[in-house]
């Protein structure tokens, strides 16, 4: 399970059992992170994770920022709570590519808004396992 963490919308995916697409699942929508973390460990559950890989937002020159500590500090609870492994992925650019995509599938803005994080989600978790195979 992938999780593009963000201030107000979470993107979760979800890949097949032979881990080679990954598609997006849900967009949750919480600020509160001990909630969040509540909600994304009953999705984990329900829908059998065995992994949690969380996306870090480095920056362009690859170090780590404010947004890099907070995301640590999701896998950290996250992995505590659901008692699963996490891992961390890169995931500079993926809202710009995300956007992109939705843009050139003609979908609404409006529309776009609601689903950017989950398909932020899918490209975590595709380049995850596109670099571990």
């Amino acid at each position: 399970m992938a999780v593009d963490y963000g201030d107000k919308r979470t993107g979760v995916a979800f890949c097949d059992v032979r881990e080679m697409l990954a598609s997006p699942y849900a967009v949750v929508e919480e600020s509160y992170r001990p909630k969040l973390v509540t909600k994304l460990c009953e999705i984990a559950k329900k829908e059998g994770a065995e992994k949690l890989v969380i996306g870090l937002p480095r920056n362009m020159d690859g170090s780590y920022g404010y947004r890099c500590d907070e995301c640590r500090a999701l896998g950290a609870e996250l992995e505590k709570v659901s008692a699963l492994p996490v891992d961390f992925q890169d995931e500079r650019l993926t809202t710009v590519i995300s956007h992109s995509v939705l843009s050139a599938n003609n979908v609404s803005s409006k529309k776009r808004k609601q689903s950017v994080d989950a398909v932020s989600a899918v490209m975590i978790l595709q380049s995850y396992l596109d670099s571990h195979k």
